[in-house]
Parts: C-alpha cells; sequence; structure tokens
C-alpha cells in the first residue's frame, strides 16, 4: 500500500461554534468510511501552524484517496494539499 500525507485548512465559515466540530468530523468521517472503503486511516494530528489537520492514510488505489480527499473538501469544509509519501529507507535503496 501507498502511503498519503492529507494537509487541510478548514474555512473558517464551516462551524458557527468550536464544539460543532465533533458533530462535522464524526459525519465526514462516516462518510470516508462508506465511500471508500480502500483507504488504510493510519493517523490524524492537529497541528498549529499553515495546517489545521494532518492525517496518513494508506491505499493501493489514488483514486480512493482522491475520492475522500473532495469529501473532506465539500463536506468538511476544508482546503487540502495530498503528498504521496516513500519511506526513507525505500527512496534510498531506490537510488
Amino acid at each position: 500500500m501507498k502511503t498519503y500525507i492529507i494537509l487541510s485548512r478548514i474555512s473558517p465559515e464551516a462551524l458557527d461554534d468550536p464544539k460543532e466540530f465533533r458533530q462535522l468530523a464524526e459525519k465526514v468521517s462516516a462518510r470516508i468510511k462508506k465511500e471508500c472503503p480502500g483507504i488504510v486511516w493510519k493517523e490524524s494530528y492537529v497541528t498549529l501552524g499553515r495546517f489545521d489537520v494532518v492525517d496518513i492514510v494508506e491505499s493501493d488505489n489514488p483514486e480512493t484517496v482522491a475520492r475522500a480527499v473532495m469529501i473532506l473538501r465539500t463536506a468538511g469544509h476544508e482546503t487540502t494539499e495530498t503528498l504521496m509519501a516513500t519511506p526513507w529507507k525505500e527512496f534510498l535503496a531506490s537510488l
């Protein structure tokens, strides 16, 4: 499986109250689980910086990752940047 890093910024207009974020996150997560069964969600982090959320996912199908990202963008009210990541040792072995 390939590893992808999804960097997200949540729109300020997405929520009226930060407490609503939990409900939005649950809704988006359920939709991704239903519509993107080929993705394994490895980890999610909230960050203080340029991005609000960093998600690490794995999938054999880049189209499934793209579908999940579009759900984040539309249902999650986020802007995203997605990176395919190669483990350092694999990268060095390929040189």
